[in-house]
């Protein structure tokens, strides 16, 4: 049986006394109501009862600070590297010790550490109006270009997505020309930054911007179902891959990590390793229009729709510790 979020305080506070083998305590920041088929699934396999509290990640992660070595979190999800990595520097989580993990995940897209692992990638790439532009931006650095100036709609410099990138851009090409690139892209937006991925695609609809940067899964959730402002509209909408000739398009994860005090290790990483499973990944895909980590998956149709593409191979264990270097570079280009 899986608790809400409403009986969270009650049921951890009764489990964190009395560990119970047959038990996961999940925290989770996914809040994608396709995730329940994977811990249905995981459940009926093992016959581990997964205890699942959701909340916003950074509260998760200051929840299990406060909440020490008393913690009934056994593991941790969040949605990309940076978070993945301010849980690492929190202290909230171990090393995995899992051949299934290091043989399936990639090692560009685990924490070198071993202690997060991604489970599921997202592109963050260009989008444009193929009615108004003939010459869309084919590399991250063009849309730093002049000729494209009001005609970029792009998140906060808050948004993690947006960290990640030029944290990227820094482990790739250094401080200085990530710095040249980020006053670039602000001095090219359309309007300041507001609103999330589907409102930056919704720019293009309204025509806002001729341009917008999003994590391909908004756009490929948009083929697969309704969704208002670009489902009906998106003929309209052409996507570049970025970087194709040198590092290849920006990648950020999905994932997580077992968590430091765990009263259930074992069922932990077990879980962990599930989600490597080819069941698992090809839900990621299915179920949330995202890419599998673990190679040679099936993708889903609304994914393949988007095309081939080469993807940047960088370590994000890498990356992640330029993060804090790229919100410095952000708030000195005024980037708001």
């Amino acid at each position: 049986m899986q608790r809400t979020a409403l009986l969270a305080a009650l049921t951890l506070s009764a489990i964190g006394s009395t560990a119970v083998a047959d038990e996961l305590n999940l925290y989770s920041s996914r809040h994608y109501d396709t995730d329940e088929r994977l811990y249905s699934d995981f459940e009926e396999q093992t016959g581990i009862t997964i205890n699942r509290i959701e909340g916003n990640a950074d509260e998760l992660i200051a929840r299990m600070e406060a909440e020490g070595a008393n913690s009934p979190a056994d593991v941790l999800l969040t949605v990309d590297t940076s978070r993945l990595e301010r849980a690492k520097n929190a202290g909230v989580l171990q090393a995995t010790d899992s051949d299934v993990l290091e043989d399936r995940i990639p090692a560009s897209l685990q924490d070198s550490d071993n202690q997060w692992f991604g489970f599921s990638q997202r592109g963050r790439i260009i989008f444009y109006d193929k009615n108004e532009l003939t010459d869309p931006p084919q590399t991250y650095a063009d849309l730093a270009d002049p000729k494209y100036k009001g005609l970029v709609c792009i998140r906060s410099s808050s948004n993690t997505y947006n960290q990640t990138l030029l944290a990227s851009i820094i482990t790739n090409q250094g401080a200085e020309a990530a710095r040249e690139w980020a006053a670039g892209v602000v001095e090219n937006m359309a309007r300041d930054p507001q609103g999330g991925d589907t409102d930056q695609l919704r720019g293009i609809v309204s025509g806002e911007c001729d341009i917008a940067v999003s994590n391909t899964y908004y756009f490929a959730r948009a083929i697969r179902t309704d969704v208002e402002g670009v489902s009906d509209s998106r003929d309209m909408i052409g996507w570049v891959f970025p970087n194709q000739d040198t590092t290849g398009a920006h990648m950020n994860l999905s994932g997580g990590g077992v968590a430091a005090h765990a009263p259930h290790p074992e069922n932990a990483v077990k879980f962990l390793e599930y989600l490597t499973s080819e069941s698992a990944q090809v839900y990621f895909s299915g179920g949330n229009d995202e890419y599998p980590v673990v190679p040679g998956v099936e993708i889903s149709d609304s994914v393949k729709e988007l095309g081939d593409f080469k993807a940047d191979e960088v370590s994000l264990s890498d990356v992640a510790k330029n993060i804090p270097e790229a919100q410095k570079i952000f708030n000195e280009v005024g980037w708001k």
